[in-house]
């Protein structure tokens, strides 16, 4: 692509928010200041090909800015998204965070204002290891097992799923969702937190609805796919 292109390309891209797709995941290489996946690229390589910071002068990086994830002050394991100079990611109970990278200034906040009682679920404490981001929507995993698709320019709620199959057992979310195609999966787990029959699954949904496409359920006993 020539350096014309590529300009108009990220230019359009820089007009609509969160514009990740699928031929920009291909060409993730040629937009090396963005982290568009939790692990960058397609390939979910985890590295960057960016050569300004290098072994020579890392000693003279310095502190530019922090910014405030407020309460409640508890574990936080989300790898954040950088996409045309915003970064995205999640915090406790499923927040979502959108800031200017440059800066630290907050764009939007997000409280998915998940059932406190639902924190007694997760084995590891209330984190939350990310958010997806595509074609200018946010989506991301309360605790609480509701699957939240944001407006990636106002952090606007434009739809909500409820995934777990039994709210008796105690199944939560706090994965990252994955794209795939026209669907967003998401898994929930219930690992042994007091009931021994509790088995992890995975359910898609489609990405403009978030209407259930499939679900697939683990297990020697009631493992099977449902379309």
């Amino acid at each position: 692509m020539c350096a014309a292109a590529l300009t108009s390309s990220v230019s359009v891209a820089a007009t609509l928010p969160g514009n990740v797709d699928t031929a920009r995941l291909q060409a993730a290489d040629a937009e090396p200041q963005n982290w568009f996946t939790g692990g960058r690229d397609k390939d979910g390589t985890y590295f960057s090909p960016l050569k300004t910071i290098n072994a020579g002068n890392a000693k003279q990086l310095g502190f530019a800015w922090s910014y405030d994830l407020g309460q409640p002050q508890r574990g936080q394991e989300a790898t954040p998204l950088v996409i045309d100079g915003v970064m995205y990611t999640s915090g406790t109970w499923g927040y979502v965070y959108a800031v200017e990278a440059a800066t630290g200034k907050e764009l939007w906040r997000y409280d998915p204002k998940a059932d406190f009682f639902m924190g007694r679920n997760p084995c590891c404490d209330l984190v939350n290891r990310g958010v997806a981001v595509w074609k200018g929507k946010v989506f991301v995993a309360s605790v609480d097992g509701r699957l939240h698709a944001l407006d990636a320019a106002s952090g606007k709620k434009l739809w909500e799923a409820d995934t777990i199959v039994d709210r008796k057992l105690p199944y939560s979310s706090t994965g990252a969702p994955q794209i795939a195609g026209s669907v967003v999966v998401i898994g929930n787990s219930g690992a042994d937190m007091g009931h021994g029959a509790v088995r992890g699954y995975i359910s898609a949904y489609d990405l403009e609805t978030g209407a259930l496409k499939w679900r697939f359920l683990h297990g020697a006993s009631r493992g099977r796919s449902t379309l």
